[in-house]
């Protein structure tokens, strides 16, 4: 008899075991992300200068650079970036969507004109896409890092009204500036204050030094540095 009812109370004991994390929830790679600074932190190693070469289906071989920073005003937050010497674009934007958890990359080309995609981001790389609202072909662009955050790639490839096939019409790959491959540089790496990217300008507060990581996060520090140092050492310690 004693038996029976320890064997009951060990049964009715593991059948309430799940309820005891019914509600809480496991962060994933699949979870919906709807804080913009959060979202846009998974893209923090496009942040800082770029060289590269470019190849043009029609435009031949350049080379270019760019340069990419984060923005904020207000609680608005997003990244923009400027590109010298393209044949094609001089720049442009990043911010991410709460509503469809999307990304939005704003592109705008040498003449003015601006070209809009969306998409979402899938191990490292961003992949989005927009209707030509000329031509109505579909045109898709892919960018990511590689090589350890040391180069950005993105291409540009475009699907013909009718079509069901994209063809790649641009592809530029860039090395980030001050890298040299085949070297490696031991020790911990300074940390951005603003976004906790890697930092690579001395700011300083108080007579301390900190780190940021471009030149958007050093005017949102020089903005109000005792709340950015207070935030950063409160994410400290809950890490």
């Amino acid at each position: 008899m004693r038996a029976w009812i320890i064997a009951a109370l060990t049964f009715t004991f593991a059948a309430f075991l799940p309820l005891a994390d019914a509600g809480k929830k496991k962060k994933t790679d699949d979870d919906d992300v709807t804080d913009p600074k959060e979202a846009l932190q998974a893209l923090q190693e496009f942040i800082g200068g770029w060289k590269g070469n470019a190849d043009g289906k029609k435009l031949g071989f350049w080379s270019e650079k760019s340069s990419w920073s984060w923005r904020f005003k207000g609680k608005d937050v997003w990244m923009s970036f400027d590109i010298e010497n393209s044949k094609v674009y001089k720049g442009g934007e990043v911010r991410f969507l709460p509503d469809k958890s999307k990304y939005q990359f704003t592109l705008i080309e040498k003449a003015g004109k601006k070209a809009v995609f969306e998409g979402e981001l899938k191990k490292n790389t961003v992949t989005l896409e927009r209707l030509n609202p000329d031509t109505k072909d579909t045109e898709k662009l892919v960018i990511g890092t590689v090589s350890g955050g040391d180069r950005l790639v993105y291409s540009l490839w475009i699907r013909p009204d009718g079509r069901t096939q994209f063809a790649e019409q641009l592809k530029v790959g860039y090395t980030r500036e001050g890298i040299s491959f085949g070297t490696e540089v031991g020790g911990k790496k300074p940390e951005c204050v603003v976004t906790g990217g890697l930092g690579t300008m001395q700011v300083t507060y108080m007579g301390q030094t900190y780190y940021v990581c471009c030149t958007g996060c050093r005017d949102a520090f020089n903005e109000n540095p005792a709340k950015v140092i207070a935030d950063y050492m409160k994410k400290k310690k809950k890490g």
